[in-house]
């Protein structure tokens, strides 16, 4: 049996996705032991599985170095990778959103400073406004950037929003939902056609897949 890649997020997403993959009759007994190793597989199941950072998933896919994987939707929104959506997995559910400190009152007649990982969301959440904004991009810590005056508002994700709270922020307007999706290879779609369509059958909720 020609065996499956599939690349897994790293953390709590990718171990959840895999508890689903096994549950659905493709388990890997090795990546369930102690050790540092990032590629797994087992022959009888017909499945490889690798580790790689979660904002590293599509590129794996999209260059056929895995056949299929599970990205956020936050991903596929900012990169546009060249690969099938085939499933919403209903897992790692959130929300991007804007941002801001509870006092904040967004005035229009200045260019609205915006701090965030995700430059091409925010550029078309605001430019379908007609908003213009000056984006500023970062890596990490966002929350502080209103804090410390960089930015007036922030374009991220918010799970419970408790960070957010912690640091006198408020969410204000709700961008896209969030939610780990089930993405393949189109060259391995068409060639592994019938083992990945069963494996999206099995670990899908049905009325999500594509």
């Amino acid at each position: 049996m020609e065996m499956i890649n599939i690349a897994l997020p790293k953390g709590r997403l990718g171990e959840a996705v895999y508890a689903r993959f096994k549950a659905a009759g493709y388990p890997c007994p090795a990546i369930e032991e102690e050790n540092r190793k990032l590629i797994f597989e087992n022959p009888a199941a017909g499945v490889r599985y690798f580790w790689v950072k979660p904002s590293d998933v599509a590129i794996y896919v999209e260059r056929g170095a895995a056949d299929i994987g599970v990205a956020g939707r936050d991903i596929l929104l900012e990169y546009a990778p060249d690969v099938y959506e085939l499933a919403d997995l209903g897992l790692g559910k959130c929300r991007m959103c804007v941002a801001a400190k509870k006092d904040f009152r967004d005035d229009l007649d200045r260019t609205l400073r915006v701090a965030t990982k995700f430059p091409h969301i925010a550029a078309r959440y605001y430019s379908a406004r007609s908003r213009q904004i000056d984006i500023i991009k970062l890596n990490g810590s966002i929350e502080i950037a209103p804090i410390l005056g960089l930015s007036d508002v922030i374009v991220d994700i918010v799970e419970t929003g408790k960070t957010l709270l912690e640091n006198d922020l408020e969410p204000r307007e709700t961008i896209v939902p969030i939610s780990a999706r089930l993405i393949a290879n189109k060259v391995s779609y068409k060639f592994k056609h019938e083992q990945i369509s069963r494996l999206c059958e099995k670990t899908a909720p049905a009325e999500t897949i594509r």
